[in-house]
């Protein structure tokens, strides 16, 4: 899965859908995982690199990495979303 490219990212979380206007909003970790997902990164690179950098229970951040990033999904912000969209 992929966050779509025009996609605009801030420091502070601010996360900017130009193709629809909307905006939302995403802790430091949150904008950590869309960050990997624009680079293209896997899901289990992204779950590892979480995992060791903030030592935290892999089962558990499994669970709510899937979760976020099915949100994003909902919220048409990845390249998935937009497929399905067509």
């Amino acid at each position: 899965m992929k966050i779509k490219r025009n996609i605009a990212l801030s420091d502070s979380g601010f996360v900017f859908d130009p193709s629809s206007g909307d905006s939302f909003s995403t802790n430091p970790i949150g904008l950590e995982i869309i960050k990997m997902l624009k680079e293209g990164k896997a899901t289990q690179e992204i779950k590892a690199s979480i995992v060791k950098e903030y030592m935290i229970d892999e089962v558990s951040f499994e669970k709510d990495l899937y979760d976020f990033v099915e949100m994003l999904g909902k919220l048409k912000l990845t390249e998935d979303a937009e497929k399905k969209k067509d």
